[in-house]
């Protein structure tokens, strides 16, 4: 069979594609897969390392602004739409896939609606509590709405079309021990490691934070800390720390820039501290891994907050709303909870009773079932 997969913007909303490409290709090893992202995104680089073709198309967002400038970038935005439709008819006439899948991002958009007037069997899966605008608009027009959460049922009028399968992981987040993940690392099988990740494209206020806590760690040995700034932030995160003299290795600290071995580094870690975006959290949960969640609270209906609550009440996760604490009571939540082991295990517990293993079977299954269908 052949596939066209849709994701873009975030790296929440290419991984699970990844995953699903990659299941589908253990299954039915001659498959074909074609991926198509939106110009200059992060799924341009991600794509390609996992040795998938991907064409770009030009998609922007909308903006919610009244003003002249908001509305002239919504009109470019619709002009955006209507010849990344085009050209994704093309595409797709050329490819001639079975399925094709949309996982996130405003690229879906275009993709699968030129797919489903095509006759072409199209499927999208909305990890979100809440639906985002992208799966709103396409669930009058695709096939199957895969759901990454039961309560999200609720938001849709089109019951015959929903199937809740959680949200899929890659398969590489089983290729790991902590103890082996950790000397791959180099970091000691014995010591704590803390990994701090604030979204793909990283996040201003938590940055400010990480780099305010960094003075006050210097010469502690109590955990070691990888840090992952995102690429809008590293440069000037960087030239801060220059600036300051302050060398993160002598506080136990690792910087980097993005975690693109993140299914290593994630079974390393003994505590995680990051945003709440469902695929992350879907990851957290099949790994078992305690973590301290500091939802975005720049995304549209606070859906981030409304994933990270579901994790708190199960007992796998502290959930610290930004602009509510300091550098110096993160740091203190980091040590009490290090220093529990009884809890961080009940946590890594509570985590593991919420995961989906087999979301990437169930989402596989429809989208093969859709293929058949289309060859009848």
């Amino acid at each position: 069979m052949k596939f066209i997969l849709a994701c873009g913007g975030t790296a929440g909303h290419v991984n699970p594609a990844l995953a699903i490409a990659g299941r589908l290709k253990e299954l039915m090893p001659d498959s074909e897969f074609l991926f198509m992202g939106a110009e200059g995104k992060m799924e341009m680089e991600l794509v390609p390392r996992e040795g998938y073709e991907i064409v770009p198309l030009k998609v922007t967002n909308l903006s919610r602004g009244k003003n002249f400038a908001a509305i002239s970038h919504n009109f470019q935005s619709l002009k955006n739409v209507v010849a990344s439709t085009n050209k994704a008819k093309k595409i797709i006439k050329e490819f001639k896939p079975d399925v094709v899948i949309g996982t996130g991002g405003y690229v879906c958009y275009p993709v699968l609606k030129a797919a489903a007037s095509m006759h072409i069997p199209t499927a999208v899966h909305e990890s979100n509590a809440v639906p985002g605008l992208t799966t709103k608009l396409l669930a009058k027009k695709v096939d199957k709405i895969m759901l990454g959460f039961e309560d999200s049922k609720k938001h849709y009028d089109c019951p015959e079309k929903l199937a809740v399968t959680g949200t899929p992981v890659r398969g590489d987040f089983a290729l790991y021990t902590q103890s082996s993940a950790k000397a791959e690392l180099g970091f000691s099988k014995d010591k704590p490691l803390v990994v701090s990740v604030w979204g793909s494209l990283g996040a201003e206020h938590m940055n400010g934070i990480m780099e305010k806590m960094l003075p006050k760690m210097e010469g502690q040995q109590d955990f070691n800390l990888i840090h992952s700034i995102g690429s809008r932030y590293y440069k000037q995160f960087t030239e801060d720390l220059q600036k300051k003299k302050l060398n993160p290795s002598h506080c136990g600290v690792e910087i980097r820039e993005y975690i693109y071995d993140m299914p290593r580094v994630m079974a390393a870690a003994d505590l995680i501290m990051c945003r709440a975006g469902a695929s992350t959290l879907s990851e957290l949960c099949y790994m078992g891994k305690p973590v301290i969640i500091v939802p975005s609270p720049n995304v549209t209906n606070n859906h981030q907050e409304k994933n990270a609550r579901v994790l708190e009440k199960a007992g796998g996760a502290v959930v610290m709303t930004e602009g509510s604490f300091d550098e110096d009571s993160l740091l203190q939540k980091i040590k009490e909870l290090i220093g529990e082991q009884d809890k961080l295990h009940q946590m890594s517990e509570a985590m593991r009773s919420l995961a989906v293993p087999k979301a990437c079977d169930a989402i596989c299954d429809i989208i093969l079932e859709l293929g058949r269908q289309n060859k009848k």
